[in-house]
């Protein structure tokens, strides 16, 4: 594969250059069928083979009990903060959101259509820099269910450990599923968009405990409950085919890799490398609370926008792109998810040391 640069852009993310390569070859020509990827039947063997593949795969690496369905969607992760309410919540129920950064706010915009949405924590005011600990606030036992987001892409935030709660959790983890082990036991329902840490855009993955899925009511439109998608292994419609079978790829590199444990390995000792810079060198001031800090998305400061846009040009010209950060934190933010390489933060950190030796 001809030379790449480092690509730390929050989503659409870097893939692992494996992947890319079989996908290459299978898009014109899968498995030297004579026919690509893209053209075969979703109802075809060899495709229903790839979504089951997928599923297994994904129960294998994260411990998913036979009680939950595993869901190949469509829609983005945004269409779910409208379809968790619409399905979870009856007329007069409640739930208890936890507001930590830009979606989950949005999140909660869209809950509050259909059902009492209580907010028992909320880090707005100090820009969304933390996380609350399990103390920091209280659930209305009666709600039906407690919902977060694990890690969040803006801030460069993350929950070291999940809410400690009798409340069912639901949460979306988009930006760093698949990234440290985890027990799905106490949640009813976990998702995440593909395109940050498990596969290209175009697929939303939900995970749904069994019992939730006669919750929705009888006037939710078929497409928008759950159940219709579960009971069809995710073929009520087309699903987007390249989608499933590029996870299924990024998967199986997964496995191969070590499994999640040796993925959190990895991931701890990239973002060490970083914020150790960061920790160490006065030019830079990181945005996450240290208690609060992401593996995923890593925020910092520069002592002017002016150094900061210089940053990001000089750093695009050396092959380091997608640093700048959010508009509406302004800044740099370097994600690197699980397939970012080692070798990219490394150069970014030596990048950074010249910069403020320059600049400082």
């Amino acid at each position: 594969m001809p030379e790449r640069i480092f690509n730390f852009s929050p989503g659409p993310a870097t893939l692992p250059p494996e992947v890319l390569r079989q996908a290459a070859r299978d898009i014109v020509n899968y498995q030297e069928s004579g026919i690509g990827l893209i053209e075969m039947s979703h109802r075809s063997k060899p495709f229903m083979a790839i979504v089951d593949e997928a599923d297994s795969l994904l129960r294998e690496l994260l411990d998913i009990p036979d009680n939950y369905k595993v869901l190949f969607l469509q829609g983005g992760a945004s269409t779910q903060f409208a379809m968790v309410p619409m399905n979870l919540l009856a007329t007069g129920q409640k739930a208890s959101y936890l507001d930590t950064g830009v979606w989950a706010a949005k999140a909660i915009k869209e809950a509050r259509l259909f059902g009492e949405i209580e907010v028992p924590y909320s880090s707005k005011e100090s820009t969304y820099d933390h996380v609350p600990a399990n103390g920091d606030y209280q659930v209305d036992p009666q709600a039906e269910y407690l919902y977060f987001v694990s890690n969040n892409t803006i801030y460069g935030t993350q929950f070291q450990s999940f809410p400690d709660s009798h409340n069912m959790l639901v949460c979306d983890m988009s930006s760093d599923i698949l990234s440290r082990p985890f027990d799905i036991r106490p949640f009813g329902l976990v998702f995440a968009g593909a395109q940050k840490n498990m596969g290209p855009a175009g697929v939303t993955v939900v995970i749904i405990r069994d019992d939730l899925l006669d919750r929705a009511p009888a006037n939710l439109p078929t497409m928008f409950k759950y159940k219709t998608h579960a009971d069809k292994g995710s073929m009520f419609n087309t699903p987007p085919c390249f989608a499933v079978y590029a996870v299924g790829l990024v998967l199986k590199w997964l496995r191969d890799l070590g499994g999640l444990a040796a993925i959190e390995r990895i991931n701890r000792e990239k973002a060490g490398l970083l914020y150790d810079e960061i920790d160490g060198n006065d030019f830079y001031r990181g945005h996450a609370r240290l208690d609060s800090r992401s593996l995923m998305n890593i925020t910092f400061n520069l002592p002017t926008p002016e150094l900061e846009a210089q940053f990001i040009k000089e750093a695009t010209a050396q092959g380091l792109d997608g640093l700048k950060g959010h508009r509406s934190v302004g800044g740099c933010r370097a994600s690197i998810y699980n397939a970012f390489p080692r070798e990219g933060v490394v150069k970014l950190v030596e990048f950074m040391r010249e910069f403020a030796r320059k600049n400082g």
